[in-house]
């Protein structure tokens, strides 16, 4: 009877032990999960903390802007009373100066609008971009430069030494950078080729001039491949003509080669956007 009693004890012990060893991995399992839910969520809060301070930085200068205008409208109004041999026809010169101010701040508010409208495309864009490409590689760079969404790419991602041959690996990278330009049929991509300095020596090509736009072609024709409309697309080079770095070491070389690829609307259309803004001005005003 003890035996049996001592074996039961047994089997408890070794149930118990083991029910404890899943719930300690199901534990960690969920400890883990949540640190990298913590993780992801602590990188998108600083995007976002930077966005906004970059937005309240425009803000506040269009807010300084606007209330030197309302000040230099006040002063001529204020003035305006102490004029009291004003002809008729002064008066209405003056009434015209303050129609006019009134008129420029509305322009003002228009075109601020029409601008954060184009900035909140392109955050939007770059959010797209780097969700879809992803921010993994050392040889992708997505970022905004002077307003313009782009992609940079490094050489040795893109193209084997002196080819203009598209690598498997860039098709990777392309075929993602396809979804979203298909996903902006009203904007342009224009693909700009770079080199080092070092004189391109196969006979094939002439110069970096032409490996430069010739590898800029090769991309072009592998998003027209993955669906991007050619309307859509832009093929440039510029050589060796606009280094990130100087092209003294084989490191610094290695950095100036590479593709970059603008994502930016329409300027036909930008303007076009800036121009019915205006233009609903003048409607309201008459």
């Amino acid at each position: 009877m003890k035996k049996y009693f001592f074996l039961l004890l047994s089997i408890g012990l070794i149930t118990t032990s083991c029910v404890s060893k899943k719930q300690f991995s199901e534990l960690t399992a969920k400890q883990k999960k949540t640190q990298d839910l913590l993780n992801t969520a602590t990188v998108k809060l600083n995007s976002c903390e930077a966005e906004q301070s970059a937005a309240k930085i425009r803000i506040a200068s269009f807010e300084e802007r606007i209330a030197e205008l309302k000040k230099d409208k006040q002063d001529l109004f204020e003035s305006s009373k102490d004029l009291t041999m004003l002809t008729q026809k002064g008066a209405t010169n003056l009434e015209k100066s303050l129609e006019s101010l009134k008129e420029r701040d509305l322009k003002i508010n228009r075109l601020q609008d029409a601008i954060s409208k184009k900035d909140s495309v392109s955050f939007a864009l770059v959010s797209s971009l780097k969700k879809e490409v992803g921010l993994d590689d050392k040889d992708i760079e997505i970022n905004v430069e002077k307003g313009v969404v782009f992609i940079s790419l490094s050489d040795k991602m893109l193209f084997k030494s002196g080819s203009y041959t598209v690598t498997s690996r860039a098709r990777e990278i392309l075929s993602k950078v396809a979804v979203v330009i298909n996903g902006k049929p009203d904007f342009e991509a224009l693909i700009e080729g770079h080199t080092d300095n070092v004189p391109y020596a196969n006979g094939a090509l002439v110069d970096n001039w032409d490996l430069s736009v010739k590898r800029s072609t090769a991309i072009v024709r592998e998003l027209q491949s993955l669906g991007v409309k050619p309307g859509q697309l832009i093929a440039a080079g510029r050589a060796e003509y606009a280094p990130l770095v100087d092209n003294t070491t084989a490191e610094n070389r290695s950095i100036n080669r590479r593709t970059k690829i603008y994502v930016l609307p329409k300027i036909d259309q930008f303007y076009k956007m800036v121009e019915d803004e205006l233009e609903s001005l003048s409607g309201q005003g008459n």
